[in-house]
Order: C-alpha cells, then structure tokens, then sequence
C-alpha cells in the first residue's frame, strides 16, 4: 500500500472522455481498465475534480483524494517507452478515491456530486504540482482532504519556496 491501494487509493477513475483523448492521440483503442482503473466515468471531469469533492455512486460514496502518478510498471503495461513523459505533459491522470460510505455501485449508475469542499484545489493542480509547476502549492498545503503523504510533500516543498 505504499504506491498502490490503501485508504486513499481505494477506487481509481479514469475518465471515458479522456480515454477517448488517448485512442485519437496513440491512433489505438484503448479498452476500459486500460489505464487500470476500477471506475471509468462519462460526463464528469474527473481531473477538474476537487480534492475532497465526494461523490454517490449507488448506494457508494467515494471521496475525490489524489492524481494518480504514473510510474514504469503502468509504462510497462502499454509497452510504450515514453508513456510516463506522455501522460504527464498530457495531464490526464485520473483521480484516486477513498470509500466513505461502502454499497454497491453498477455500470450504468449515475454519478452524483453530493459535497464540493470551500477550496480549488483540483486534481489537475495536485498533478501539476507533483510534476514540478509549484505556484499553487501555498494553497495545495492548506487543503484538509489531502492525504497524509501529499499533505507531508506538498509542506515540504512550500518551506523550501516560502
């Protein structure tokens, strides 16, 4: 659970849209669970999702937690050597979710934005932020929904600006 799983890795969503995106840029259907995510939505902008925005799926609540981080496994697994350097310029990570409320949950379930937290922080501007653009990162470090690891990094690298 260091890299992968764990409380605030519960679910990962990848948007269909962005997938969508990827099949036109690398000319190449891209199957769903391909990027390995467990939810694959349509119509929300998973990536303009704010951290700690909770979402009913069902009978679930999912709370939005962090941008997925790719690394040379998930590289692996599409065989394509610059797919980290890729998808990071493309900045469509997808975002991780923690479980606040356990139920089930179907394809074909609608989604519903059931709490938007008072910040603006995105899932885009997590992302960014880990791949080295820091202007946001006074106000990335005072979000009460990061995780632990994000909330220790996101310190750091603000007293080292500040």
């Amino acid at each position: 659970t260091n890299v992968h799983g764990g409380y605030d890795q519960a679910v990962y969503a990848y948007a269909h849209e962005d997938a969508l995106w990827w099949e036109k840029e690398i000319n190449e259907e891209i199957a769903a669970g391909r990027f390995g995510e467990n939810l694959t939505t349509e119509g929300i902008d998973v990536n303009a999702s704010l951290v700690g925005e909770r979402w009913k799926i069902g009978s679930v609540i999912l709370e939005v937690s962090q941008p997925r981080i790719p690394c040379r496994v998930f590289a692996g697994f599409w065989k394509r050597a610059t797919l980290i350097k890729d998808f990071t310029e493309a900045g469509r990570p997808g975002a991780y979710l923690r479980i606040i409320q356990e139920g089930t949950a179907q394809a074909g379930d609608a989604i519903e934005v059931v709490f938007k937290p008072d910040h603006l922080i995105t899932i885009s501007d997590l992302f960014a932020a880990k791949s080295g653009e820091r202007s946001k990162i006074n106000e990335i470090k005072e979000v009460p929904y990061l995780s632990a690891g994000f909330k220790e990094w996101a310190e750091k690298i603000a007293a080292t600006q500040n």
